[in-house]
């Protein structure tokens, strides 16, 4: 708020009131740009009007304005709990004036860890519709505050990312460091997916077809060469994947289309054969023996 107030003076010479004519001679008058005013009509043509109070501010009072309004200086006071303002910071709220004291307990909110005011102005965060000084918003694990930094909620408390990932996160089966984004799933069992790769040749599996022997994870070829059986015709191994099927007659076995008779080449499945030492043969060529 600023302060004003009139200018007054004495005259001894022979002077004038500029509105009521009277002699100012030995009195006090106030100097205005259009002439000497004596004290009673200064005040009735010049003194503004206390907000406060609605009367008027005489030239012998101190006045205090805000926003084009005046007030006497005991008239600016708290609208709340009645306190002067004249020397205090204040703040406006609709139509009131009031003191910071009042202003925070009526408008600002409370810190949620500490249940003190956070003061206008301050650094604060907001989540959740609760309110946090800065330096109250603190990690549940390692209670450093947080800042601006990311955080994790989970229930009741915050975690920063590090404190978290190392809290809750899944960790690798492989390498047994935390997965912090998209991993795989196999065994029930967590995996980066640079970590999940085949037993064999280390291929990564992710998005890949794989089988598994001994809980061991293996890629198609891999595992053909190490585990499938081997067809009889191409020797090639019999992995079964993408739908292939395969015969089995004693200890040999063959893919669908490579069982075939060994004289005529046709498809011998779901066909009567006749096995001749390492051949399998077809009726018709067997009778040609």
């Amino acid at each position: 708020a600023g302060e004003g107030g009139p200018q007054t003076g004495t005259m001894t010479e022979c002077f004038d009131c500029d509105n009521c004519k009277e002699s100012l001679y030995g009195r006090k008058y106030i100097q205005m740009d259009n002439g000497p005013y004596c004290i009673p009509c200064y005040d009735a043509h010049f003194a503004n009007t206390c907000d406060e109070c609605k009367e008027l501010i005489g030239h012998d009072c101190r006045e205090l304005y805000y926003e084009d309004r005046h007030y006497h200086e005991h008239c600016f006071r708290c609208f709340r709990c009645d306190r002067s303002l004249a020397d205090e910071p204040f703040t406006c709220q609709g139509e009131e004036l009031l003191c910071n004291d009042c202003y925070c307990s009526e408008f600002s909110s409370k810190c949620i860890a500490c249940e003190k005011t956070v003061m206008p102005g301050s650094r604060k965060l907001e989540y959740n519709g609760q309110t946090w000084h800065e330096h109250c918003f603190i990690c549940s694990s390692c209670q450093q505050p947080i800042g601006s930094r990311s955080f994790i909620p989970d229930k009741k408390d915050y975690y920063c990312v590090p404190c978290y990932e190392s809290k809750f996160a899944p960790r690798c089966t492989r390498c047994k460091k935390t997965l912090t984004k998209g991993g795989v799933t196999y065994r029930d069992e967590p995996w980066h997916k640079e970590c999940f790769v085949c037993t064999g040749c280390k291929t990564p599996l992710a998005g890949q077809q794989f089988t598994s022997q001994d809980d061991n994870p293996y890629c198609i070829k891999c595992f053909g060469n190490l585990y499938a059986k081997k067809c009889s015709a191409c020797t090639k191994p019999i992995t079964g994947f993408g739908g292939g099927k395969y015969v089995s007659f004693e200890d040999r076995h063959w893919h669908h289309n490579c069982f075939n008779c060994a004289r005529c080449n046709t498809s011998l499945v779901g066909k009567g054969f006749i096995p001749d030492n390492d051949e399998i043969l077809c009726r018709d060529c067997s009778s040609d023996l």
